[in-house]
């Protein structure tokens, strides 16, 4: 095996050597041309017009006669090719192989560009879901909360109209109770025979004088007086007055109103 290489490389060796001698010969001929033609450019005399003439006309007959000939082989050794065919062959192997190899490694950076673009996008996505769960969550609390809200706040109106009913209820009992309606007949002690009335007449009670008057105040502030008529007993409209309950119109002094207490 060891003979059969060092004969192989031999032959390469003697066929490179052959085929460099031939491109040497070759190089030599396209030299002297080329001195030829300078040569002939510096003797030119007067007559360089037809002179011009003539070597166009040669060059072109030359460059029909290239074109007409097919192009020949340098040399025809089969061991000549071979060695030739195989360098040849090796430096295009080895130009793949850059090629390969600068593929490749823009191919693993696109990899890892794409792993993280995913990776990315996946932290994106998470976050994104995080967020959609926070306002779903953030929403069903708000509602929850509105709606608590509101239940508190009915629930505290109830109880204000209802703590606002017991009130008006003991108000009620208590007036009924400490200031009645005066005796019709005046039976009773002095004071109350003084104070009796006319039974024809429809009193009303010291509570709803007092209720008409929180009304009328609520309702219309802007005009809160209230006209007092025979309905109104008169000691208890004197009491209102004279505790600073009620007051009295300034220029017309049948209509009285609630004071204000604030």
């Amino acid at each position: 095996m060891e003979r059969e290489a060092q004969s192989s490389q031999s032959s390469e060796a003697a066929a490179k050597a052959v085929l460099l001698e031939e491109c040497e010969e070759q190089f030599g001929l396209l030299q002297k041309l080329q001195n030829e033609i300078i040569l002939a450019d510096t003797e030119a005399n007067d007559d360089q017009s037809n002179e011009a003439v003539n070597r166009l006309i040669a060059i072109t007959s030359e460059l029909e006669q290239w074109q007409e000939m097919e192009p020949k082989l340098l040399t025809t050794s089969p061991e000549v090719l071979l060695a030739v065919g195989k360098e040849e062959l090796q430096r295009l192997n080895n130009q793949l192989k850059m090629v390969l190899s600068c593929s490749q490694a823009k191919l693993d950076a696109q990899k890892k560009i794409l792993k993280r673009e995913q990776t990315w996008q996946a932290e994106k996505k998470e976050a994104l879901n995080a967020v959609c769960e926070k306002i779903t969550r953030l929403q069903r609390e708000n509602e929850k909360s509105e709606h608590s809200v509101l239940q508190d706040m009915k629930r505290k109106i109830n109880n204000l109209k209802d703590y606002h009913s017991s009130l008006m209820e003991m108000l009620s009992d208590m007036l009924a109770e400490h200031f009645p309606l005066p005796d019709p007949q005046g039976n009773g002690t002095k004071k109350k025979r003084a104070a009796a009335y006319d039974a024809e007449i429809n009193l009303i009670s010291l509570s709803e004088i007092i209720e008409r008057l929180t009304n009328k105040s609520l309702e219309t502030p802007h005009d809160p007086y209230v006209t007092t008529d025979d309905t109104f007993w008169p000691p208890y409209t004197e009491m209102l007055l004279r505790n600073g309950i009620a007051t009295r119109h300034p220029e017309d002094c049948s209509k009285i109103r609630l004071e204000n207490f604030f």
